[in-house]
């Protein structure tokens, strides 16, 4: 498979409000040296707690924002290093789908307006082959060519998602970065929406960046997964491999959490992720019931297992091979 995309080394640093008139500004560390490639017609899913970096890592991989240190890489291009026209062509090749079906689209604009909006912005002329793409985008996701006249609050909130989705994959991207798409959808059109999803990528071949705080839904729709954990990556690793054999506590955690059939079977992860990083040793470690000395004395390197696994635990050989008892939440 061709590389399509490279994150190496992305950091981002955001300055607070000063406390005092004459205190320097304290400083967040949004993401702390994050790397990942993503293959070509794959999906690789990012997962963690608010707080984590998700967000931060979709708007710089969409070059809403620039990183304080790091490259992304699309195709081989840097797309912080490209100048403001150069980017703007390249934005055709990499196109997102927002959290809230319902904020997401212009509700004065017309469906017609909205889905051909980033074909105006790419500068493509001609108001009849715009109106032949959209409707035919439309179709793609379910919807009839008719509803482009019409407006937003004339669909649900599933039938919004799939105007943001054809919006997205009007210009033919290689890469639609998903940042929650079905988190504020009722369960079952989650279920009619991921499906759509994963019948898009195998009829068009595009690459998904999936965000995502539910397990189940990357489970579902991704081939990798990476979690995130205070801006850096803990884990990486096949679905299989993650929830079934999860060689870091936090991984382990969030599994716990996951509420299940039986009731109170889910439990709870304790504490918050911390705004400022601690200095020195394992940033989970707070948090962690399987911590030892040499968690609190330096941070574990990201590391390879086996089979494309990688874990940044000391002990990650003894997390996946042992339940862990996951800490009660203390008051």
């Amino acid at each position: 498979m061709n590389l399509l995309l490279e994150v190496r080394n992305l950091v981002r640093h955001y300055r607070l409000p000063r406390e005092r008139l004459l205190s320097p500004a304290p400083v967040v560390t949004a993401l702390q040296g994050v790397s990942f490639a993503l293959q070509a017609g794959r999906s690789l899913g990012v997962v963690g707690e608010s707080g984590s970096g998700k967000s931060t890592l979709a708007r710089l991989v969409m070059a809403l924002e620039a990183p304080t240190a790091g490259q992304v890489l699309m195709g081989g291009r840097d797309l912080h290093a490209l100048s403001a026209g150069d980017l703007k062509r390249a934005r055709a090749d990499f196109q997102m789908v927002f959290q809230d079906p319902f904020g997401s689209l212009d509700p004065r604009q017309t469906v017609e307006r909205i889905v051909t909006e980033p074909l105006i912005a790419q500068g493509e002329t001609g108001a009849p082959a715009r109106r032949e793409r959209a409707a035919s985008m439309l179709e793609s996701v379910g919807l009839r060519p008719a509803d482009l006249a019409k407006y937003p609050h004339e669909f649900s909130g599933g039938q919004r998602q799939r105007i943001a989705i054809a919006r997205a994959l009007v210009t033919g991207p290689k890469l639609i970065v998903a940042d929650e798409p079905v988190s504020a959808l009722d369960v079952s059109v989650q279920a009619q929406v991921l499906n759509l999803m994963q019948d898009l990528q195998d009829r068009l071949g595009v690459t998904y960046l999936f965000i995502s705080h539910d397990l189940a839904v990357v489970d579902l729709v991704c081939d990798e997964v990476l979690v995130l954990y205070q801006g850096r990556v803990v884990e990486q690793g096949s679905p299989d491999v993650l929830f079934n054999a999860a060689a870091h506590p936090y991984t382990r955690a969030l599994i716990d959490a996951v509420p299940r059939a039986r009731p109170g079977s889910a439990r709870a992860l304790a504490g918050v992720v911390p705004l400022l990083a601690a200095p020195g040793g394992c940033p989970f470690a707070p948090r962690c019931a399987f911590r030892q000395a040499d968690c609190l004395q330096q941070a574990p390197a990201l590391r390879a297992l086996a089979d494309g696994h990688l874990a940044a635990c000391h002990h990650a050989e003894q997390v996946r091979s042992h339940d862990i008892p996951i800490r009660e939440t203390e008051e």
